[in-house]
């Protein structure tokens, strides 16, 4: 009897990151920790968003040497490029491309309700450009070029996942079958690790307390000490409750990395103390990020393995875009090139 081949084809799945500098641990268990475990039941494209990062003035030298570590930190992460799509969004023209189509079947109105632009004007009032407005339709057209199935994404980013939908109704109610339907992936456990010393606010490397966030370079002993460090409660007992934000979040963290629930980290640590615990979190923290910083240190030297691993990466993307781009401009009555 010969052996039955599954032949069923994979869901595409696509997510990309800004170049803002090393990530934090927020960033690895939230996001691209589970972008390496996709790869193995996903076709999965991940990008760079460089582009994006332009809408708040950058020192041009420093935003090269980011996305270049940015890259490098992704492959350390484990996103493997003989398994996924890796790019940087800069170099698949195809994006810009179809972010203008997408600008002139967006509404004013839609775009001005986004959060992050209403923060992001506050935070830079001297720089509110027509990019920082339009941007969520760029990010459409991030995802729309590869008609994936699922897009990873924080609970923060729900919002524009939302207005890529519109959109996709609203050309395809036009047009007809132009985009296949993304739908937004949020994971149940670890999507929004909190800041260690202020737990009812998310962990940033903007965090104006350096002892808030960890770096998934940091070395062991600054990792141990911010754990040290992190603000729990009043009381003594390892359990996770409304009004108990520090140890909850280090619940969460220590749940993720040991793949633990919380019922048995609850019950691990039943009758220890909070110096018990938050030693034990730094410990697993640890071993989880050594790893990658030793990868990230041998890669980021290997500029060509790191040249060809982009190259590769733009061409497939490329490849895989134009198909995208090329039906929607017949769609909307643009003139093919001779």
């Amino acid at each position: 009897m010969s052996e039955q081949v599954n032949t069923e084809k994979k869901k595409m799945l696509l997510s990309g990151i800004q170049p803002t500098g090393v990530f934090t641990l927020g960033n690895y268990i939230g996001a691209i920790r589970n972008w390496g475990q996709m790869q193995e039941d996903y076709d999965c494209a991940y990008f760079i968003a460089d582009l994006h990062s332009l809408t708040v003035r950058q020192e041009a030298s420093e935003l090269k040497k980011r996305i270049k570590e940015a890259y490098a930190l992704l492959l350390a992460c484990g996103i493997d490029p003989e398994k996924s799509i890796v790019f940087i969004q800069s170099h698949v023209p195809t994006h810009a491309e179809l972010g203008w189509i997408l600008q002139c079947y967006t509404q004013f109105g839609e775009l001005s309700r986004m959060t992050q632009f209403k923060d992001k004007s506050a935070q830079h009032p001297e720089n509110v450009n027509a990019g920082l407005f339009a941007y969520p339709a760029l990010m459409a057209a991030d995802i729309l070029l590869y008609q994936p199935d699922f897009v990873p994404v924080g609970v923060d980013q729900k919002q524009h996942i939302e207005l890529t939908r519109t959109i996709v109704n609203r050309i395809n109610g036009i047009y007809g079958d132009v985009f296949k339907m993304p739908e937004p992936y949020i994971g149940k456990s670890g999507a929004k690790i909190m800041s260690l010393q202020s737990p009812d606010k998310k962990m940033s490397k903007s965090d104006e307390n350096p002892n808030g966030y960890v770096t998934i370079l940091d070395e062991p002993n600054v990792i141990m000490n911010k754990f040290k460090r992190a603000v729990t409660d009043s009381e003594t007992e390892v359990v996770f409750r409304e009004g108990k934000d520090g140890i909850n979040n280090l619940m969460t963290i220590y749940s993720v990395l040991t793949n633990k629930s919380l019922e048995e980290v609850q019950k691990e640590f039943e009758g220890k103390g909070y110096g018990d615990f938050k030693k034990a979190v730094g410990e697993c923290v640890v071993d989880a990020l050594t790893p990658i910083r030793e990868n990230y240190a041998r890669l980021i030297k290997d500029n060509a393995y790191l040249e060809e691993c982009y190259k590769k990466g733009a061409e497939q993307a490329t490849r895989i875009s134009y198909r995208t781009l090329a039906k929607v401009k017949k769609k909307v009555g643009l003139l093919p090139p001779a």
